[in-house]
């Protein structure tokens, strides 16, 4: 690679990181070519960018990067051979992960960069997959809201029913 080519990965790299709330540090090596294609496609399906990347050009880009939004930690976890997955659902590179390592032993998760809190190791994996999105988030939000106006309802409608009963017995009756 050229200065400029590797320049031009750095920036691109560097806009990248500031535009991602959420990336992975993964290992994909020893993955055949046919396993890299699979694992690339599911990645796809879900909306997560895979850049395989030397490691020098991705620290240069995160040390380039915002000060403010801690990158320091992942700093450490760019050895050996990369794989960063750049994503819009924090959780969804975890999943995808998590389904292919059914049948591989790889992708391994060095680290991983959600909203200004670093996730170290491959045991983290499940506490990652297991996130919930901002989509989902919200609706709990929702059901939690809704949930005592439709209780409230309810005792009012179950109420009217018994009153309504109580009275039709009472008119038979007299």
């Amino acid at each position: 690679m050229t200065r400029e080519e590797k320049t031009a990965v750095i920036e691109e790299l560097k806009e990248k990181f500031a535009n991602s709330e959420f990336f992975y540090v993964t290992d994909s090596s020893t993955l055949t070519v046919e396993q890299v294609t699979n694992l690339r496609g599911m990645l796809f399906e879900k909306g997560v960018e895979m850049r395989v990347v030397k490691n020098t050009l991705a620290k240069k880009a995160l040390e380039a990067s915002d000060a403010d939004k801690g990158y320091g930690e992942i700093l450490d976890s760019l050895k050996g051979p990369t794989a960063l997955l750049f994503t819009e659902v924090a959780n969804a590179p975890a999943k995808v992960i998590k389904e292919f390592r059914k049948t591989a032993e790889k992708p391994v998760l060095k680290a991983a960069y959600i909203d200004s809190a670093v996730y170290k190791g491959d045991d983290q994996i499940d506490a990652l997959a297991s996130l919930k999105s901002k989509e989902e988030l919200i609706g709990d939000i929702i059901a939690l809201l809704q949930s005592p106006g439709k209780n409230v309802v309810s005792a009012l409608q179950s109420s009217g029913q018994k009153l309504m009963g109580l009275l039709k017995a009472l008119e038979e009756r007299g």
